[in-house]
């Protein structure tokens, strides 16, 4: 009796995996395509790095060094191996059919060009920093080098901020809570100069004013 009644069941479980296995299969085929291409690219995308001497060229501007390019190459070569990986998973939970799936993987795939641009944004920033780091130091040399070199730090540690703050805007993580803090940080740095200004400048400001009104 047990049998009779677990039978049907076990029939019908059978009929739909026998059913279902063309799908399956095709599907995991799929993946594998897009799993091995994706490798293929990336092996691509990193021989195009070192025959072009990317990080060599870089370095000789002394802005970035050797190894940051080297991370920055890795994050875009896997950028792309997993944009194709999602491409080809897509069709691949299509004939699965996981529709839920399908639709999650394509806004997945709509956001990666987000994450392309806050990758660029960042080692442009990184660069622009590096950059103004050097200027300072150099041209603050006449204050002091203790003095200098803080001077660039902060300078430095300033444009790494507001980078970070625009990669994170790009990415649409906390925009609300980034414009707010942006709009802080303006009010404040106005405020301190605008006090600085009145309080340090004053006898400047009064002296400036004197000659006007003697010259008129």
């Amino acid at each position: 009796m047990l049998f009779d009644a677990v039978n049907p069941v076990i029939s019908t479980f059978l009929r739909s995996f026998i059913t279902y296995l063309p799908n399956l299969l095709g599907g995991f085929l799929i993946f594998a395509i897009g799993l091995v291409l994706s490798e293929i690219l990336k092996k691509i995308l990193i021989s195009l790095f070192n025959f072009f001497k990317l990080e060599l060229l870089i370095k000789k501007t002394k802005l970035v060094s050797e190894k940051e390019v080297k991370i920055w190459e890795e994050i875009l070569a896997e950028l792309l191996r997993w944009s194709v990986v999602i491409l080809f998973l897509i069709p691949a939970a299509e004939v699965w059919g996981l529709s839920k799936v399908t639709i999650v993987l394509n806004q997945l795939l709509f956001y990666l060009p987000n994450v392309l641009v806050a990758v660029v944004i960042g080692f442009v920033g990184i660069i622009f920093a590096n950059l103004v780091s050097d200027l300072v130091k150099h041209g603050a040399k006449t204050i002091g080098s203790t003095s200098a070199k803080t001077l660039a730090a902060m300078a430095k540690f300033s444009i790494v901020f507001f980078t970070v703050l625009i990669v994170m805007h790009q990415l649409g993580i906390a925009q609300d809570l980034i414009r707010i803090l942006f709009t802080g940080i303006v009010a404040m740095l106005t405020l301190a100069g605008g006090l600085s200004f009145g309080l340090g400048g004053k006898d400047i400001a009064r002296e400036m004013l004197e000659d006007f009104k003697k010259k008129l």
